[in-house]
Formats: C-alpha cells, structure tokens, sequence
C-alpha cells in the first residue's frame, strides 16, 4: 500500500454535521482521483462531463446506464477506468438469444469425477460493461439484479461473492429500438447515475479523428492512463464518501427535489425514496472529486438530473410538446428554492 493510502480514521468522522471541520485528508483523496480523471480525458477525448459522472458514480459504488450512440468510446471509457486501479474488466454483448447463465456462470457435471464444477460468468469482474443491455430479453436482464444489488450470484444453490470493488456500466442505444427490450422500472432503480453521452465538440472530435487515425489512442492508453491506485485503495475512497458533512438543510433540499417529482403534473411516473439515497450518495461522491469534507447545494443540483432522469417518466401531453425527463427535471430544480449557506 502507498504511503499515500486513506486513514482508516476517516471512517470516524460524522456522516452528518452543520460545522464542517477543515482536514487536508478530503484534498489527498480529492488529488489522487483528480490525477485519474485528467488520464482518462487523455484518452476519452471531449467527454469530461461523461467521465466525471461515472467516476463519482465509481465513488459511490453505484452502477452507470450510459446512453449514446455507437462509436463514441463507451467501452474505451471502462477500459481506461480500470486500469486507473487495476482491476479486472469484462464485456458482455448483449443479444435477444444471450441466456442468464451466459451471465452469471453455471454448473457443470464432470461424470469421471463424480463431482459439479462451477463455471463463473463475465459477471465476476471489477467493472462490468453490458453492452446494449436492452436487446436481451427480461429473463437475462433479471439476472443482474441480484448481482448489482447484492454483489453475489447464486448459482446451483450456492451463494458466489463478485470481487471488489464491482461496477457495472450498461450501455442503451438511444436512436435504434427495434427489437429491444424496454428495461423494467425495478432494474432502472438500480443504477446510481443514467449517463447521456453526446457527440463531441468539433474541436474534440478533430483531435480525436487525428489521435485514432494515427495509431495514437491504444499507446496513450497503455502509457498515460496507469493504475493510480489499487483496488484495496479505491474501496478505501469509496468508504469516505458516506463521511462527508451533510448540513441538514441541505439533506432535505435533497429529499425536496426528490418530493417534488410526485406533484408535477408533467410526469407520469415520478421518482421514489431510492432517487432521495442515490442523490445523496452521489452529492457526497461530487464534494470529494471536488476536495471538500462537506457538501453544497451545488452539489445537490449537479447530481440531481443524471440520478433522476431514468426514474421518471414525462406525461404524454409533455411528449407531444416536445419535453423530455432532462427538460422537466430542470425545471423542477429551478423551481425548489436551495438553502442559503
């Protein structure tokens, strides 16, 4: 471990506190995933806004739905994260035949042995990508939801533990639906953050042209983006996020937000109690990129759309007026008046 590993007496400190107290340890904490983030825009070129995202969701130990076209380095993207702690990655193409055990391992019965041997799925991973999750039928994509809920697969019976830490980044194609499978409402819940990853800037799009046009994207890769630290000191990271400082006004401008999805008429599905902890969890990630013990409205209103716009539903008529969950979602932010610190 390096010398500059997280101390354990962080996990002392008081999750919630209106008098935030000053300590060099959240600016350590905040540099070394900071030093992460700029090797990765290194390589993921014209998407900080994506990166910074799935890193506090990272931080969080939540899962990422990742919405976008193809071709816009998805799986670049996990790829470069897991590198920057060296752990484990594995991809999963999800297709209407992929069966659950594809998914998550299976037993097999070696007759000469007498004996079952358990083959473990894609699943037991540090980061998982789920490559167009929404063209498996509901069976397959149930058989995640034990996985990134409870980080273990039962398999003949037995309960197997994933490794840690363990993220799952799930990638929908936004333009083509055919033959797809609307995910339910239930396995929407269970990622943290919904992503939107957009075209990248003309400027971005030149370099990026010039960078994998040249044979230049895999060698930055292997040389710019290297472990920052390990896997035993992202968990140690991912353990402060719970202590940063919530002042109480802001824990209920938080649960507010929330609350005011159910009473908008623009919304036929609104989001419930699991979007108030995702929000809170994910504000608390954000005030640690960003080097502070304590979080800010700020933070609150930075999180509040990724963590909510997979939980809601516009109405019908809001449809047809063109308003999107993002459009109505911003509205209801402007609209909840934030405390005054």
């Amino acid at each position: 471990m390096s010398e500059s590993t997280i101390s354990e007496s962080t996990l002392n400190q008081n999750p919630v506190s209106a008098e935030p107290q000053s300590d060099n340890r959240w600016q350590q904490a905040s540099a070394r995933v900071n030093t992460l983030r700029e090797r990765i825009n290194q390589v993921v070129i014209g998407q900080q806004a994506v990166v910074d995202q799935v890193l506090i969701a990272l931080l969080a130990g939540g899962h990422v739905l990742l919405e976008g076209v193809p071709g816009l380095g998805k799986t670049l993207l996990v790829r470069s994260l897991a590198r920057g702690f060296g752990g484990d990655f594995r991809r999963i193409q999800f297709t209407p035949d992929l069966m659950p055990a594809d998914v998550t391992g299976h037993a097999i019965y070696h007759m000469a042995e007498s004996r079952f041997e358990v083959r473990r799925g894609p699943v037991f991973t540090n980061l998982l990508l789920a490559d167009e999750i929404n063209r498996a039928p509901a069976k397959t994509q149930a058989a995640l939801l034990e996985v990134m809920q409870e980080h273990q697969v039962t398999i003949d019976g037995e309960t197997h533990a994933t490794p840690q830490p363990f993220m799952v980044l799930a990638t929908q194609n936004p333009v083509e639906q055919e033959g797809t499978y609307p995910l339910p409402e239930a396995e929407l819940d269970r990622f943290l953050l919904k992503v939107l990853i957009d075209f990248p800037s003309q400027q971005a799009e030149e370099q990026l042209a010039a960078a994998a046009s040249g044979g230049h994207i895999e060698s930055t890769l292997r040389n710019a983006v290297s472990a920052v630290f390990d896997a035993d000191e992202l968990q140690q990271l991912q353990a402060l996020v719970p202590q940063i400082q919530v002042d109480q006004q802001v824990l209920s401008y938080a649960v507010r937000l929330v609350r005011a999805t159910r009473e908008s008429s623009q919304l036929r599905r609104a989001a419930g109690p699991r979007a108030s902890i995702g929000l809170m969890l994910a504000a608390r990630a954000h005030a640690l990129l960003e080097g502070r013990e304590f979080v800010l409205p700020d933070d609150i209103k930075a999180m509040a759309i990724p963590v909510m716009r997979h939980r809601v539903a516009v109405s019908p008529d809001m449809e047809i007026d063109g308003e999107t969950a993002d459009s109505v979602l911003a509205q209801i932010v402007e609209s909840v008046e934030a405390p005054r610190l």
